[in-house]
């Protein structure tokens, strides 16, 4: 009978520590998010085709990964970008988006919840570091740090943006080396070497910052995270360490595409945002030599952002979280680097509009691939709620990429993207832009011409 007694107690307890360790076991199960944010970044990288940029971070991250050649931001601006990026959904043009959203939520008219406010509904840690909305910090008031104008209300469990000496995130956002801060724009240059290490500009700050929430969160095995960082360069000025311009000594740069200005009517401004900062009364749009040195530090500041990418992934292997973390990295837009005359975003050309994606997570099989199947931001909100098993909301349009990360074959959709007064769709072989007006262009991509001939007139 005592032989009976300690069986019985004996399976009890077997019972009880596999109950035990089926829970642990979920949790562990239960991927974790870090969304990596870079701004103003076009698929000037190694890993997409630029053989001369130096990006041995992100080009790392993708031999892990899937790199998606033809993904298009639904808008070339950081704020309306940011918003579908944040919210799955369409939205506002303007930079503002997202405060325009805050107030209809103040309201009560907004009823659908953004992305992290879905995952921090089914039992993510959210975390905010940097430029991931469109103010870094997610804050409104003349210096971004009001605390009582929040751009995404009940979003983050914490979004910060750490300033250091620029003293707040405005200045941090547009400041140049050592707390150098934007006063007066045309009295900061537009591009700047400078001696230090990378804590001499704030996206070293924020990739500090980032690494010491990482190991923040990664301690808690029973919460998986959505940690999203945001670095700020290479949006203009300009502004990198000397060790990261030295990079490019004796590089010849490949010769700049259709430079020429379209002259019918098309999407296209005058570069105002290049055009406000001190260039010392050069155009790189006839001078060849100036082009070439503002390329070659729109270069040093994406070595620069691709050095802190590292360090955040770095941190994310040193304590094994990777083993269980879901990346992507993604690019607010692209960049225009004197194609169509243009030395800035905001066009609907395919220089705005396509940007860098990666998307890596545990047990994938078609790492270091490339697809070329069309896909838009829009897409991320429902591809991570796949790829964490979770449900997608009804009220999110895009489309989970899932399928095409496991059958790189399978094909795209359509991406859509709008900007003022002009939306644009690209398919595989064409891109059409409809004015307010009913002007069209229509640019065929299988020709040479590409987006210099406007086919439909």
């Amino acid at each position: 009978m005592k032989i009976e007694k300690i069986i019985i107690i004996s399976s009890v307890i077997l019972c009880f520590l596999m109950i035990i360790s089926c829970n642990k076991a979920q949790f562990v199960q239960k991927p974790n998010i870090l969304l990596i944010c870079v701004d103003d970044l076009r698929p000037e990288l190694k890993s997409f085709g630029a053989e001369y940029i130096s990006s041995p971070n992100i080009d790392a991250l993708a031999a892990e990964g899937v790199l998606f050649q033809k993904h298009f931001v639904n808008a070339p601006s950081c704020g309306p970008s940011r918003y579908t990026l944040l919210t799955g959904q369409y939205g506002p043009t303007s930079n503002d988006a997202l405060f325009q959203r805050a107030g209809k939520v103040a309201q009560g008219t907004v009823l659908n919840p953004s992305m992290p406010e879905w995952f921090r509904d089914h039992g993510y840690a959210l975390v905010s570091v940097g430029k991931v909305s469109h103010h870094p910090g997610g804050m409104g008031g003349k210096n971004w740090n009001d605390s009582t104008i929040i751009e995404m209300p009940d979003a983050w469990d914490k979004h910060l943006m750490p300033v250091s000496e620029w003293e707040h995130p405005r200045s941090a956002m547009h400041g140049l080396a050592h707390g150098e801060i934007r006063i007066k724009s045309s009295d900061m240059d537009v591009f700047q070497t400078v001696e230090g290490n990378d804590n001499s500009y704030p996206d070293g700050i924020i990739a500090d910052e980032a690494v010491k929430q990482l190991k923040a969160l990664s301690k808690d095995d029973k919460k998986p995270f959505f940690l999203a960082v945001g670095i700020i360069k290479p949006h203009l000025p300009f502004g990198a360490q000397k060790s990261y311009i030295d990079r490019y000594d004796g590089i010849k740069l490949p010769a700049i595409e259709h430079p020429q200005k379209p002259e019918e009517k098309i999407t296209w401004h005058g570069s105002n945002e290049f055009k406000q900062y001190n260039r010392w009364e050069k155009d790189p749009n006839t001078d060849k030599v100036f082009a070439d040195e503002m390329r070659l530090h729109y270069a040093a500041c994406v070595s620069y952002a691709d050095a802190q990418v590292g360090k955040i992934i770095r941190e994310l292997k040193r304590n094994g979280t990777d083993k269980n973390t879901i990346i992507i990295l993604w690019g607010d837009h692209g960049w225009h680097l004197g194609e169509h005359a243009i030395w800035r975003k905001h066009s609907l050309f395919e220089e705005s509009l396509r940007s860098p994606m990666i998307i890596q997570y545990p047990k994938m099989e078609n790492r270091n691939s490339n697809t070329n199947a069309i896909v838009e931001t829009l897409d991320i909100f429902p591809t991570l709620c796949d790829l964490t098993n979770l449900e997608t909301p009804k009220f999110v349009p895009g489309v989970s990429l899932r399928p095409i990360l496991e059958n790189l074959g399978t094909s795209g959709h359509l991406a859509y993207s709008y900007f003022n007064n002009a939306m644009t769709v690209r398919t595989q072989t064409h891109r059409m832009t409809l004015h307010m007006d009913d002007y069209v262009e229509l640019y065929d991509h299988r020709t040479l011409e590409k987006e210099t001939k406007n086919i439909a007139n």
